[in-house]
């Protein structure tokens, strides 16, 4: 399940594309039977479709969902870097030692013979650690597992924005560098602000692809 979700469904090239159960039960190492089962199981959380006579179908994103995703995120990073800020709660150890993590894979990727997926698949991973660490600050653990259901969904449109927009990665790094900021002058607005110009640059992206 676990595979499917985080390696299978992050991968661009399966938007949009049918599933071959044999195959991934070859390359995950199992019968079909588990296989299928947890096809069901993302089917009923809406990231797989079941079509008669075809197969499992992995439906791209549309625009509206993923603007809907990118205004619930707003949602709940604000609300949580005001509850961060209030509380004195923000952790700024784990976020700053986030981002020079995705720095380094950011300058590392530029180099031509890195494999584009993998790169983004591991700096896409810091970047929701990033994310998910702000949102746990917020002390809501109702909030944080909602956050951490978006998980699947986030890591799917990550790793396409990073792959399809040239130097993408150094601007989400400064993007981060600025909210990171805004968290340390204790300025509430600037700090929504620079959340709300992230996930706007992310969001254009997205629909520029």
């Amino acid at each position: 399940m676990n595979y499917l979700r985080e390696v299978v469904l992050s991968d661009p090239e399966a938007q949009g594309s049918f599933l071959n159960e044999v195959e991934l039960a070859e390359r995950i190492g199992v019968s079909r039977t588990p296989v299928r089962e947890a096809l069901l199981l993302l089917v009923a959380d809406g990231l797989v479709e079941m079509l008669p006579g075809r197969g499992a179908y992995v439906p791209p994103l549309t625009g509206r969902q993923i603007r809907e995703l990118m205004e619930l995120r707003g949602v709940l990073e604000r609300y949580s870097a005001s509850r961060a800020l209030a509380d004195k709660t923000v952790p700024f150890d784990f976020l700053n030692s986030t981002l020079d993590a995705q720095y380094q894979l950011a300058h590392a990727d530029e180099s031509p013979d890195r494999d584009r997926v993998a790169a983004a698949t591991a700096f896409i991973d810091h970047d929701m650690e990033f994310h998910q660490v702000l949102v746990d600050a917020s002390g809501n653990a109702t909030l944080a597992r909602t956050y951490a259901g978006l998980r699947v969904r986030q890591r799917r449109l990550g790793i396409k924005a990073v792959c399809g927009s040239a130097n993408r990665q150094l601007a989400v790094c400064a993007e981060h560098e600025r909210i990171v900021a805004a968290l340390s002058d204790a300025d509430e607005q600037a700090a929504h602000a620079a959340i709300d110009e992230h996930l706007a640059l992310t969001l254009r992206v997205l629909l520029d692809v």
